[in-house]
């Protein structure tokens, strides 16, 4: 019931009323001399515990953490009222329920079986929310509004709860139930535990400025963190990895989720890096176009979830493994890249207005970043195009003529009476001069050729990749096919092949420092599961795998096999006895579509 007034003489339920402190009837007769009251019209009872009721304030008062300063405030409330059992409701922005709800006095194995707590939309604690009165009860069981315990839960009866204040708005509720003594919660319990609340509320309120601050500057260096990784000129799905790490982590989240425009052309949204525990069931997955999601986020709006297993609008099977959700579009400067997203697991609570104000700052910041990113790759892909150029005109203005010169002079050289192991010799080296011509023509072509003019065949793009990484190695991999490489590997399959190669070769490159590197793509293998597929083979004579060396690029390249059904290791190289490096990576011939899992 709703607490009265204290001297209401209409409430015939009031069990202890306030006494007039002159009225000769009261047993503990007037004030003065004589008399038992105390200060200032208070009780001798209240008064005696007035030094609990200021070192309860005190304690109250200290520390800045929320949590902590709610677990304080309810061992702190359960002490002064002699109370079992003490719990804060701390009521959502809604105002309709709770957000968070801590305990004191129930055990944690107790807690777990009764598993999910209370979300205050019914019961006491509803209306406690609705109506933010004091409310003490004899017997709560007993009172219409209750809406019973759960299985499991202790037995309580005795009832006190009181709203707590910040600023003037309603924070939560403060509960207490069953006094230790087995008496009912009185007037003197109601007065304190209402001094305690006020005092709650302002060391609420310290703590959320605190919490609030400190949120802000973990969203700070976050956001520094990934604008480093992303101008740092490493790989582009290393950075989006950690853009999927810190957002996971600030946020709270059970997932952080990068996701990209569909490489398919389709219009979908495609996972191209994911943080949680398990990852291999989301990397590659697309949400298609038709989901309303999607389309909000290209149209650079935010969408927030309050359960994604339950939301209409979560079309996809990834969603009924999470609760809570925030999906924010990755966009800068009119333009949307793609969306971040970070869930949390089901039944965890919701994300507040200021959380999901500086995870939108966030992505804001992180859309700059692989903006400006994307501009920096732009400039080194530009310098490395103008070098192959020079490269190029180098090639055919200069080698070529050369060895044609050579090859000419040779030709004349074999006209004469020569003696016929030498003619055999000069005409070997004048076929080999040919070879060696067109070599170095194919070499030129290739090296003209702009990012629009790639054929589509995966053989091509494999001995383009090759070609681009003669650059800077100083010689060309030797490379071998087998199988139909173009006509059985499916696209999304080759698309991961070239990729991986692209990464192999850079790590030879980099840190292998190697003299001799054998590409080999296979085409014809069966995978241990029975399944036909295509293996690629990168070996070198480097220096091989360093001790704790970073290992984020085999992790990609693994990630990237897994996504796909496949696998990738590492073992000994081509050097004398095995030096180097040799990556073995598979994968199936057409991987499964990945579209709604």
């Amino acid at each position: 019931m709703i607490e009265p007034r204290p001297n209401d003489p209409k409430d015939p339920t009031d069990r202890k009323k306030s006494k007039d402190p002159n009225d000769p009837k009261d047993p503990k007769g007037p004030t003065g001399p004589t008399g038992s009251r105390g200060f200032r019209g208070l009780s001798t009872e209240l008064t005696a515990r007035v030094p609990q009721l200021l070192e309860a304030m005190r304690s109250v008062g200290t520390g800045l953490e929320l949590h902590s300063t709610l677990d304080r405030i309810c061992e702190t409330a359960a002490e002064l009222a002699d109370a079992r059992y003490a719990a804060i409701g701390v009521v959502d922005e809604e105002g309709g329920g709770l957000s968070d709800f801590v305990t004191h006095g129930v055990p944690d194995e107790i807690a777990r079986a009764i598993g999910r707590r209370p979300d205050g939309h019914a019961g006491l604690l509803g209306a406690l929310i609705h109506h933010p009165e004091a409310m003490r009860l004899a017997d709560l069981t007993a009172d219409p509004r209750a809406a019973g315990f759960p299985a499991g839960h202790p037995l309580m009866r005795t009832f006190l709860g009181v709203p707590i204040r910040v600023q003037g708005e309603i924070f939560g509720n403060l509960y207490l139930t069953e006094k230790r003594d087995g008496a009912e919660f009185d007037d003197d319990d109601l007065h304190m535990v209402r001094v305690l609340a006020t005092e709650a509320g302002i060391a609420i309120g310290n703590a959320r400025l605190y919490e609030a601050a400190r949120q802000r500057e973990r969203w700070i260096d976050g956001s520094v963190a990934v604008t480093t990784a992303l101008l740092s000129g490493g790989d582009a799905d290393e950075a989006l990895s950690v853009v999927a790490e810190q957002a996971r982590r600030l946020a709270g989240a059970s997932a952080g989720v990068v996701l990209l425009p569909a490489a398919d052309g389709s219009g979908g949204l495609e996972i191209v890096a994911v943080s949680a525990d398990d990852t291999s069931t989301a990397l590659g997955v697309v949400i298609p176009p038709e989901s309303p999601v999607v389309e909000r986020l290209l149209a650079g709006e935010p969408v927030f979830v309050a359960d994604a297993a339950t939301d209409p609008r979560m079309i996809t099977g990834l969603a009924r493994l999470y609760g809570p959700s925030m999906m924010l579009p990755l966009h800068s400067g009119g333009r949307v890249l793609g969306a971040l997203a970070t869930p949390r697991a089901p039944g965890a609570r919701q994300f507040t207005e200021m959380e999901r104000t500086l995870a939108t700052q966030f992505a804001s910041q992180a859309a700059l970043a692989l903006i400006m990113a994307e501009a920096q790759r732009d400039r080194e892909r530009l310098a490395v195009y103008e070098d192959r150029d020079r490269i190029a005109r180098d090639l055919h203005d200069l080698v070529i003529q050369r060895l044609f010169a050579t090859g000419m002079m040779l030709e004349s050289a074999q006209r004469k009476n020569l003696a016929p192991a030498v003619q055999d010799g000069v005409e070997r080296a004048v076929d080999e001069l040919d070879v060696t011509i067109q070599e170095i023509r194919t070499a030129v072509f290739a090296l003209q050729q702009g990012p629009a003019e790639v054929p589509s065949g995966l053989r091509t793009r494999v001995l383009r990749e090759i070609n681009m990484a003669a650059v800077p190695l100083g010689f060309t991999p030797a490379h071998r096919f087998a199988g139909p490489v173009d006509t059985v590997v499916g696209e999304l399959t080759g698309k991961n092949l070239v990729a991986a190669l692209r990464e192999a070769l850079s790590n030879a490159f980099r840190h292998a420092h190697a003299q001799r590197i054998e590409v080999v793509v296979d085409a014809t293998v069966t995978l241990p599961d029975g399944s036909p597929g295509v293996r690629l083979t990168v070996a070198d004579d480097g220096v091989g795998l360093p001790e704790g060396g970073r290992r984020s690029g085999l992790r990609n390249l693994a990630r990237r096999a897994e996504s796909l059904g496949g696998s990738s290791r590492c073992g000994p190289g081509i050097g004398e006895d095995g030096g180097g490096t040799t990556l073995v990576w598979e994968a199936p011939l057409r991987a499964p579509s990945r579209g709604r899992p």
